[in-house]
């Protein structure tokens, strides 16, 4: 059959009409066996546009998921011929194609339309205070370091030799008062080396003794009854002794207290300054040369706790001769020097201060005598 003539010069082109249809062939015939021969090219001609492909009688299963369309390019078709650019299918980032004639076939070639990206809702993060860790880091270091300086402190308390929670024989001390002899707590004559302005020896004689007492203000200063009275103040024993010249006298008083030691050593501190100008009271003894000494022949006066006993140990001095003084003394002031009154340069701040240190010795003999020494016990 003859091909298609080809146009005349110059005349515009047209497409060449569509051959007829012919029944495909059953199979194709093989190559002979053999050495294979080239065999000559047909001469070039001129070819006829691309028919399209024939549409399928039937859609394709749902099941079967379409191919990806395949990106579009600018290549000509198969027929040879240029095709305008308006005319050509675009692909867009996002599966679609544009295009006149293919946007119905592109289209039904594509998968559904799925999200992007698919994101899970994630869990709100808590925000980290550093401040907040750091204080409480800080207050366990010092509550741990509180508590452990607390047990250690006690530990060596209870294991310090020389500081033990109770010093020995107090206990006993508070059955003193009526336990011990007369004699023991208050012996009749009473030496005080340097006890005197200028470290002069005194020596003093027991003149009066009272019966034991209730605490009241008949035998208490105010002061001292207020602050004894929480503690517990359990008795108070006098008695009045005079010098060896007998021209002083001195009222010594024993009080004594149920206070713990704890209590007794805060007791201690400063007591006569805490107390200001709270005299003790005066035990006068009719027909001995204390007879006149009474409230005001009060010149000096000293008062002490000591930190091992549950004591209060009181003194009063004043002259035998029944002379008033103006002002009562504490033994600190009347006992400084260049001091011109009379309570001053004849020493009775002195007696005051150094007979209340002789009795605080006594009650600690009393409580715990000295030992033996082992000629003796050999004997």
């Amino acid at each position: 059959m003859p091909g298609p003539s080809a146009p005349a010069p110059g005349a515009p082109w047209q497409p060449a009409p569509p051959a007829p249809s012919r029944p495909a062939p059953a199979t194709l015939p093989r190559p002979a066996a053999g050495p294979t021969a080239t065999a000559p090219q047909p001469a070039p001609t001129a070819l006829a546009p691309a028919r399209p492909a024939p549409r399928r009688p039937h859609p394709a299963p749902a099941a079967e998921a379409p191919a990806p369309a395949a990106p579009a390019t600018h290549a000509a078709p198969a027929s040879g011929h240029a095709v305008p650019h308006h005319a050509r299918p675009h692909a867009t980032p996002f599966g679609h194609v544009h295009g006149h004639g293919a946007h119905r076939a592109v289209t039904a070639a594509l998968p559904p339309e799925t999200p992007f990206e698919t994101t899970t809702r994630l869990r709100p993060v808590r925000e980290r205070r550093t401040g907040r860790a750091i204080a409480v880091g800080v207050c366990a270091v010092l509550g741990i370091g509180l508590i452990g300086g607390a047990l250690t402190g006690m530990w060596l308390a209870a294991a310090e030799p020389g500081e033990p929670a109770e010093p020995a024989g107090y206990t006993q001390a508070k059955d003193l008062w009526h336990n011990a002899p007369v004699d023991t707590l208050f012996p009749r004559t009473l030496a005080g080396p340097g006890a005197g302005p200028g470290g002069a020896a005194r020596t003093w004689t027991r003149i009066v003794v009272a019966p034991d007492a209730a605490c009241s203000p008949a035998v208490l200063a105010k002061g001292l009854l207020a602050t004894l009275e929480p503690l517990g103040c359990e008795r108070v024993l006098r008695a009045t002794y005079t010098d060896a010249t007998a021209s002083s006298v001195i009222t010594v008083g024993l009080v004594f207290t149920r206070a713990d030691a704890t209590t007794q050593r805060t007791l201690g501190q400063g007591l006569t300054t805490r107390l200001g100008q709270d005299v003790p009271p005066a035990l006068s003894g009719p027909g001995t040369v204390a007879a006149r000494f009474g409230v005001k022949q009060r010149a000096g006066w000293w008062l002490n706790a000591p930190t091992d006993l549950p004591v209060v140990v009181t003194a009063v001095s004043g002259f035998a001769d029944g002379r008033a003084v103006e002002a009562p003394q504490p033994a600190d002031r009347a006992m400084t020097a260049g001091r011109t009154d009379a309570a001053a340069q004849s020493g009775l701040g002195h007696e005051a201060k150094n007979i209340t240190l002789r009795f605080e010795q006594l009650l600690r003999t009393a409580v715990a005598p000295p030992k033996k020494d082992k000629d003796e016990d050999a004997r």
